[in-house]
């Protein structure tokens, strides 16, 4: 049949060229995009997934930039407390030295304190003067705010706490085991000590830091006794208090590391009633006859150790040391010297404790990808300035005294010219602890927390990356191979509508 009011085929071929023309065109902007997906059109399911895989791959990028930046702060942190830490260091040189009175002259003495003037000022400056972007680092600025301190909490260091955006965190101590010094009850059934003739009361007292042995004739009083006893307390680590008609012998510190062992080398025949006694046995208040040990029995020793003190923090079982609690979780990290609240050999009531509320503060650090409370790193960095580092509690004159390193100041009272030069080493000692434990835990930041993190999401962030390039990429072999067939199919589609446009022409040869 010949019609040429409409040409079937070369609406084929019209309709064909269009499809390869679509086709042609879907190549080129895959190869010069070097993307399967530039649209929606593409594949929707592919891009909503591609999408998805891009914003996870920027998120981890900016958590890698957030980490390395969190590095750089703990690096310049740590840098001032090098410092500080070598000016410590010099500060312990300066009041031995000083302690060596009768090779120093009075002006040599001066001279030292000068120096450590100087040093306590330049420890208040570099703790005010390091800083990142203008932010002061190491003068309490990231310390955490807290409210509501129990009164049973002698001090406390908060390492560690993630908050909610403006919420607060209470710390709950449930304490479960007492704390206790190691000790004995010498019961002498008198105020003084009654020996056979010509004898002599002869034992040897020992402590975790060392021990003495101590000699006592007939008539020697219970005060005299223990003055004796606690003339080497810093030498043996126990000190000695008369109780009724006995003397307590009580190790200084409590925990499980702490002991007082007891010899009694000679009792001199000792006459009455009495002995050693175990403080579970023991009633101090009186002269107790019955269920102790006798002088005579204990010329092998006795030993008794101290107990650390058990205690959950917010639900965790704590690490203890002493009269020490401390947890250390991704939610919370602190330590909390809980005081005396028991005998004086014991040193907790057992028992609940609210023991304070964390209110805010701490450098907070968003190293995950997802902004949430799982993604936040939260380190607390305290105040190293001279009047907050090396605290501790000393006996001046008699007193216990809170005393901290500005306490090594000219004119107070652990000044090295006429200053208590014991109470100053063991506050520079105590100070260095500080540092080094703050070093510690930045050290440990940088390394493990940061460190692994960093490489962790690298990790993400290359498989991230390769996922979304699966998805979105195209694949050039593959493209190219479409390219070629689409401009075959559109050139032999050319030529068939060419022809299909000049077939009605043949109508002409039956019109002659």
């Amino acid at each position: 049949m010949s019609r040429i009011n409409t040409n079937v085929q070369s609406l084929i071929a019209q309709r064909v060229l269009g499809q390869n023309n679509s086709a042609l065109s879907k190549s080129l902007d895959r190869l010069s995009t070097g993307l399967r997906i530039n649209r929606g059109a593409d594949d929707p399911a592919g891009l909503i997934a591609s999408e998805n895989l891009r914003a996870e791959k920027t998120a981890i990028g900016s958590a890698i930039s957030n980490s390395e930046r969190a590095a750089q702060v703990a690096s310049i942190a740590e840098g001032g407390l090098t410092e500080i830490a070598g000016l410590l260091n010099e500060l312990e040189g300066l009041v031995t030295s000083t302690a060596n009175d009768a090779g120093l002259s009075q002006e040599e003495k001066e001279a030292n304190q000068l120096q450590i003037d100087s040093i306590l000022q330049t420890i208040d400056r570099v703790s005010s003067a390091t800083s990142f972007q203008g932010t002061r680092l190491l003068n309490g600025n990231f310390d955490y705010n807290t409210t509501s301190v129990n009164g049973e909490v002698n001090s406390y260091k908060i390492n560690g706490a993630k908050l909610d955006f403006g919420g607060t965190l209470d710390v709950d101590v449930v304490v479960t085991q007492s704390a206790q010094v190691g000790g004995f009850f010498l019961s002498f059934g008198g105020t003084s000590i009654d020996l056979g003739t010509g004898s002599s009361f002869v034992f040897e007292v020992a402590g975790n830091i060392g021990n003495r042995e101590l000699s006592f004739a007939s008539g020697t009083t219970l005060a005299d006794i223990a003055a004796a006893v606690n003339t080497f307390t810093e030498v043996t680590g126990v000190e000695a208090t008369v109780s009724a008609t006995g003397i307590r012998l009580d190790s200084v510190k409590f925990g499980s590391d702490q002991f007082v062992s007891i010899k009694v080398i000679d009792d001199g025949s000792i006459s009455g009633s009495g002995g050693i006694f175990d403080y579970a046995t023991a009633d101090t208040t009186s002269s107790q006859t019955s269920g102790n040990t006798a002088f005579s029995a204990a010329a092998n020793g006795l030993t008794d150790d101290g107990q650390d003190v058990g205690a959950t923090i917010n639900g965790i079982q704590a690490t203890s040391k002493g009269t020490t609690a401390s947890i250390n979780t991704d939610f919370l990290s602190v330590e909390i010297d809980l005081t005396s609240g028991g005998s004086s050999a014991n040193s907790q009531n057992l028992g609940a404790i609210s023991a304070f509320t964390i209110a805010g503060g701490g450098a907070d650090f968003q190293l995950g990808s997802n902004v949430d409370i799982a993604g936040k790193v939260s380190l607390g960095i305290q105040n190293v300035a001279a009047r907050t580092i090396g605290s501790l509690t000393h006996n001046l004159a008699g007193t216990d005294t809170k005393v901290a390193l500005s306490d090594l100041g000219n004119g107070s009272a652990l000044n090295v010219v006429d200053g208590d030069l014991v109470g100053a080493q063991k506050v520079v000692s105590e100070a260095i602890k500080n540092v080094s434990s703050l070093r510690g835990r930045l050290g440990a930041f940088q390394k493990n927390t940061v460190g692994a993190t960093i490489r962790s999401l690298g990790v993400s962030l290359e498989n991230t990356t390769a996922a979304e390039s699966a998805v979105r990429d195209a694949d050039f072999a593959k493209e190219t191979a479409e390219l070629t067939r689409a401009q075959i199919l559109v050139s032999s589609t050319t030529n068939v509508l060419s022809i299909a446009n000049t077939q009605p022409q043949n109508v002409l040869g039956l019109l002659g």
